[in-house]
């Protein structure tokens, strides 16, 4: 899976867990000579950071005799380097969302007809319900490769019968994820000749990410669903629904046990609430602010009223960010931060956390973008409600309006949305700033020259009494990534 959040280890799991620093070190070494030995002279190029990635990711599976392989394509799915499994035993494409347009294309439809690439002759595939364009195209991908698509029933019809599921991964969205890892599971158990028993075991084995493929790496046979003909006619046709079916204990229980960090996760370190969600695309935004509202939003608020909000935002690459700061708006926050992907602004010792492809300049840059167009997105939102005050500038920040500031402990309702927005050039003294010496896991931020921002000393003394401070950290994985970082030690072991 990729990509990773705070170690390059966490790509290649055997058993839910990532594989060692030795087996690393080991794997990393053999295929690296391998292919330094065997180079095309002339070219003498290697592979890039992914696909040699991928590379040793199988080779790791195979000197290692796994017994199931479940792959996440990294970009797209047609020209992905992880498309060469000739024969999975079954391929699934979750919720369809716009993202790395310049290279997927700038529609749904371009998309799904990257996403339908994994498809193959004769392999069962799942989808989840997509809009009715890009399952069109899902469908007319599927006939071009004589493969059989199915469409995922509800989760609810999985609960028919039988209690409530529980799912270890917060988030409505979730549920159509679980519902897609139910059909694969089954199809491999079935392959298996384990129809009706225990299902998989190990965490964090819910595939995540809009194209999937399981694939028994020394089988290259193929498995049937009993339950609906193979190669349906898809033409003008909708998509054939696969049954549900009697879920085993295991799957229920794996279902309820899985784990996966950054995603819809809660840190609580004393008033200091951290909310982590790698969303990066407007669909999954809009999910991102659905879970923040119920699991922050709607608990309830100190005796004192003393609660401050607080957004870290960065996003990379060629995503429309004011069309995602935009969805965050209504959570009201009384203070956006901004800051690079990077962890400390020399990033020297942590090779991990290292991205070649940006330099810091140009990932400030992007950080001050950001930082306008929230700005200018809450003067819009204030010009549009009468009731609320016009924000000032002051120094080229958006400062509170005297009248109804949200730097008092008590905020008016409705809260005014004239959020102070600020940058800092790397992760560590963002985090500082926002946890003010309140989070064991993080050192109090300097006394003097850390914040040149004016809004940054008078804020802290907000952040330092509140009772509560809940902070939402999203808009990319390499964030989020960064931040768990910081705040659990223990994951950089």
């Amino acid at each position: 899976s990729s990509p990773h959040l705070v170690q390059v280890r966490e790509r290649i799991r055997i058993n839910g867990q990532p594989i060692s620093k030795d087996l690393f070190n080991k794997y990393f070494w053999l295929v690296y000579n391998r292919l330094e030995e065997t180079k095309d002279p002339v070219h003498a190029s290697m592979p890039a950071y992914f696909r040699f990635l991928t590379i040793m990711a199988f080779h790791v599976f195979l000197q290692e005799k796994v017994d199931l392989a479940v792959v996440e394509v990294g970009i797209g799915g047609t020209y992905d380097c992880t498309n060469i499994i000739r024969a999975p035993v079954v391929c699934g494409v979750s919720s369809l969302g716009i993202d790395h347009t310049s290279i997927l294309g700038d529609t749904m439809e371009k998309i799904a007809w990257q996403k339908g690439g994994i498809f193959k002759p004769g392999v069962p595939a799942f989808t989840v319900a997509q809009p009715e364009r890009p399952l069109e195209v899902l469908k007319e991908r599927a006939q071009e490769r004589k493969c059989p698509l199915y469409l995922c029933p509800e989760l609810d019809d999985f609960e028919e019968g039988c209690r409530a599921l529980e799912l270890g991964l917060a988030g409505a969205h979730q549920r159509s994820n679980a519902a897609l890892a139910l059909q694969l599971a089954r199809t491999w158990l079935q392959r298996r000749g384990c129809q009706g028993k225990a299902g998989t075991g190990g965490r964090g084995q819910t595939p995540h990410g809009p194209g999937v493929s399981v694939g028994c790496l020394s089988c290259p046979g193929l498995g049937e669903l009993k339950e609906v003909p193979p190669s349906p006619e898809l033409v003008g046709r909708p998509v054939p629904l696969a049954p549900a079916f009697r879920l085993s204990d295991a799957m229920i229980q794996g279902l309820r046990d899985t784990e996966w960090l950054g995603r819809t996760q809660v840190l609580s370190h004393g008033p200091v609430t951290w909310y982590l969600d790698g969303a990066h695309t407007t669909s999954s935004i809009q999910a991102c602010v659905r879970w923040f509202r119920q699991a922050a939003l709607n608990q309830d608020k100190p005796h004192d009223g003393s609660e401050v909000r607080v957004l870290l935002f960065n996003a990379t690459g060629d995503r429309d960010t004011a069309a995602l700061l935009k969805l965050l708006v209504p959570c009201h926050f009384d203070y956006a931060v901004f800051c690079p992907n990077f962890t400390e602004v020399s990033v020297a010792n942590n090779a991990d956390q290292q991205n070649f492809n940006v330099t810091l300049e140009n990932a400030l840059t992007r950080c001050l973008e950001n930082q306008r167009t929230w700005t200018r997105l809450l003067e819009e939102k204030a010009g549009q409600d009468p009731l609320l005050p016009s924000p000032l500038r002051v120094g080229g920040l958006l400062q509170p309006a005297p009248a109804r500031s949200p730097l008092v402990l008590v905020p008016p309702a409705p809260r005014p949305l004239n959020s102070p927005a600020l940058v800092f050039p790397c992760l560590a003294q963002a985090l500082r700033w926002v946890a003010q010496g309140r989070d064991p896991q993080l050192a109090a931020p300097a006394a003097s020259g850390a914040h040149p921002h004016p809004v940054a000393s008078s804020g802290a003394v907000l952040l330092r009494e509140a009772a509560a401070v809940r902070v939402l950290v999203t808009g990319s994985l390499h964030l989020v990534g960064g931040a768990l970082r910081l705040l659990d030690p223990a994951l950089s072991q």
